[in-house]
């Protein structure tokens, strides 16, 4: 045997002996074990993502609800408050017309009632008149010589109060 061969057989043989040393203290099964913990480890974490996510799809489809509802509720809000302005604009043109039906009427009130008066006050001086020229005519009888001068003064001044 030459040398190269016992070396070779030496080597050959410790390394023999290192795999069986290796084997005797349980390495393959350490690095097993070492490996399936890491395994279990990227399992878990990829089962806590997988349940993030969901959770986040979850979180992400009731926001959209809650924004759906909400745009919902803030379109009925704006619907009832035009709803509300219409109304009160109804009620306000109403009030607003009987208002005025009220005043016309008062004001109409007014211009009869303005008209009865004036018509009465001429009627009033009508009659003032009338008695003044029949007192005068009276008066005329009365002083007979007089009477024709009473008369043309009376009928100048029944034609000056009329005109």
């Amino acid at each position: 045997m030459d040398p190269t061969s016992a070396a070779s057989l030496w080597a050959f043989i410790s390394l023999l002996i290192f795999f069986g040393v290796i084997v005797a203290l349980k390495v393959p099964g350490k690095i097993a074990a070492a490996l399936d913990g890491k395994v279990a480890a990227i399992e878990a974490e990829l089962a806590e993502a997988k349940r993030l996510r969901d959770e986040a799809g979850a979180l992400l489809s009731a926001y959209k609800q809650k924004a759906a509802d909400a745009e919902l509720e803030a379109q009925s809000i704006v619907a009832e408050a035009k709803a509300q302005a219409a109304l009160a604009t109804t009620e306000a043109e109403k009030a607003l017309e009987e208002l005025i039906v009220r005043r016309t009427k008062a004001a109409e009130s007014k211009i009869a009632q303005a008209e009865a008066q004036a018509v009465a006050e001429v009627r009033s001086r009508a009659t003032d008149l009338a008695v003044a020229a029949a007192e005068k005519l009276m008066a005329s009888k009365v002083a007979a010589g007089s009477g024709d001068a009473l008369i043309v003064k009376g009928i100048a001044e029944v034609a000056a109060k009329l005109n």
